[in-house]
């Protein structure tokens, strides 16, 4: 049975979600505090978090950062927000997905289910490549740069390796929400160069003279490697 930790400190959203999501199976622990949500999220390692911005002693984006320096467990954010500003500052920081209150139930399952299908099923082809000092592991789902681990998100880390299996193609944004994001997927395709910013960021140790990602104006984005 798969955890679910929901940090929310409005008692009566955090029934309701918590009530959804055990009908669907999960199982779910709760936290009414950034401070608590994170000793929950560390002393019982959750598959996933739903995590509401405006909380008390420290509020979502604190918490998300936290969890980002130690885990790539997948973070849906909760908002009541409406501002789109807001919701790319989420997916910016590191978020998987955000969901807006008030919210559908079944909006919310979806959206979980989603990311879980994302984070589980990355890659199945049992197989390594090395582009220079990068060695990527698409069995392990496991990246190194000059022998040391990178830490990217399951969404990151899916586009990631989306695009490294397919060196010097060009892929649009909205090729790359299809086959990364998902078609249940209904947010804005600047969700694409959020991902492509962060890790380009991860892998700044590389070297352009083994590969890098490259932006093609009008067309898209290129996992591009030097020919041996």
């Amino acid at each position: 049975m798969k955890k679910i930790l929901v940090a929310e400190d409005e008692l009566a959203i955090s029934r309701v979600l918590s009530a959804y999501l055990q009908r669907e199976g999960f199982e779910v622990l709760t936290a009414y505090d950034g401070t608590s949500a994170l000793e929950k999220f560390f002393s019982h390692s959750p598959q996933l978090v739903i995590l509401d911005i405006m909380m008390p002693g420290m509020d979502g984006w604190s918490v998300l950062e936290k969890i980002r320096e130690k885990s790539a467990c997948p973070v849906i954010m909760l908002t009541a927000l409406g501002d789109i500003d807001y919701k790319l500052k989420g997916l910016n920081t590191g978020a998987d997905d955000y969901i807006s209150k008030p919210f559908i139930g079944d909006e919310v399952i979806a959206r979980v289910n989603a990311v879980l299908r994302r984070s589980a099923n990355v890659y199945t082809d049992e197989h390594i490549i090395q582009y220079g000092s990068l060695t990527i592991n698409f069995d392990a789902h496991t990246i190194f740069l000059n022998g040391k681990e990178i830490s990217l998100t399951p969404r990151d880390l899916s586009l990631l390796l989306f695009l490294a299996e397919r060196p010097n193609r060009t892929f649009t944004r909205d090729q790359l929400i299809e086959h990364v994001w998902g078609m249940d997927y209904d947010g804005s395709d600047r969700a694409v160069d959020l991902a492509v910013k962060r890790i380009r960021q991860a892998l700044t140790d590389w070297p352009e003279t083994e590969g890098e990602i490259r932006t093609l104006r009008g067309m898209g984005y290129q996992f591009h490697v030097y020919e041996k």
